[in-house]
C-alpha cells in the first residue's frame, strides 16, 4: 500500500473521475466502487473516500451547500481541478488512459442502464477509430456526470427513472466544441423535457426557474399544459456538484429559447 506516499498523476485521475462519476451522497469508504478502485490503485478505501471529500472541497456548489467538514486540498489537487476546468477533452481521455493503464473499470454506459444519448448534427463520415473512442468515451463521461450530479432526477420534474433521463446540453453539442463535455454545460432531464429544452419550449431563467414558451402556449393542448407548462416558474431540482454555468443558461434564453 502506498497511503502515506504522495498521491500519483494516475491516482489522482482516478480520483477525480470518480468523484464525476459518483453521486455527493456516495463519496464514502464503503461503496463498492470506491473499494474496487482503491485496491486497484494501491490505496485504502478510506484514504480514497477523503480524497473524493477533498476534491469536493474544491467544488463551488458544494461550498454554497453549506456543508462542513471538507478541507484538505492539495495543491496537486487544486492543480488538477484546474486542469480539468480548463479542457474536459484532455482530461476526460487523461482520465480513460489512466483506467486502462491502472486495469480501472468504471461503466460508461451508466452504472444504472445501458442508455446513452445521442449527439446530433455530428458527422462521423471518415472518422478514425481513435476518433470514434474519443466521441463514446466523452458521451458516456458526461453523461455519467451529469446524471450523478442530480442525483439521478430531472431536473424539472423530479422523475427518477434513468432510463428516460437524459444528460441535456445547454448549449448545443455542435455550437461549443469546448464545452461539449462539461458537466457544468449539462442539466438531466426527462426525455420529453430534454426535447421541449432543445427545441426552445422550455428555458431555465436566471434564478433557477423553469420558464415556458408564450408563444407555444397560446395553442397548449391540455398534454402539454399538464406535462410542460405546469412547471412554468417552478424552481429546478439543483445538483449536488456542477451547478449550471449561468453564461450557458444565458445562451440558452437568448439562441434557442422561443418565447
Amino acid at each position: 500500500m502506498t497511503s502515506r506516499t504522495a498521491w500519483t498523476r494516475e491516482q489522482l485521475l482516478i480520483a477525480f473521475g470518480l468523484y464525476c462519476w459518483l453521486p455527493f451522497g456516495k463519496l464514502h469508504y464503503r461503496n463498492p466502487d470506491i473499494i474496487e478502485n482503491a485496491e486497484r490503485i494501491g490505496r485504502t478505501p478510506s484514504a480514497l473516500a477523503m480524497k473524493l471529500t477533498n476534491i469536493a472541497s474544491l467544488d463551488p456548489a458544494i461550498v454554497a451547500s453549506g456543508r462542513s467538514g471538507l478541507s484538505g486540498a492539495s495543491a496537486a489537487d487544486k492543480a488538477m481541478w484546474q486542469e480539468m476546468n480548463e479542457n474536459w477533452d484532455q482530461f476526460v481521455m487523461a482520465v480513460h488512459a489512466a483506467q486502462e493503464r491502472l486495469s480501472v473499470g468504471h461503466d460508461l454506459a451508466g452504472e444504472r442502464g445501458e442508455y446513452r444519448d445521442s449527439v446530433e448534427d455530428v458527422s462521423f463520415l471518415g472518422s478514425t477509430k481513435e476518433s470514434l473512442v474519443s466521441v463514446r468515451v466523452g458521451q458516456a463521461f458526461f453523461r455519467n456526470s451529469v446524471l450523478s450530479a442530480y442525483d439521478y432526477r430531472c431536473c424539472v420534474s423530479g422523475l427518477a427513472l434513468p432510463q428516460l433521463l437524459v444528460a441535456s446540453h445547454i448549449v448545443p453539442w455542435s455550437q461549443d466544441e469546448h464545452n461539449r463535455l462539461n458537466p457544468r454545460n449539462g442539466l438531466a432531464m426527462s426525455v420529453l423535457h430534454d426535447k421541449a429544452f432543445d427545441r426552445g419550449f422550455i428555458t431555465i431563467a436566471n434564478d433557477l426557474t423553469v420558464r415556458v414558451s408564450s408563444s407555444a402556449m397560446k395553442n397548449a393542448d391540455p398534454f402539454f399544459c399538464s406535462a410542460i407548462a405546469a412547471y412554468d416558474g417552478k424552481p429546478i431540482v439543483l445538483p449536488e456538484k456542477f451547478r449550471p454555468d449561468p453564461s450557458f443558461l444565458q445562451y440558452h434564453r437568448n439562441q434557442v429559447f422561443n418565447d
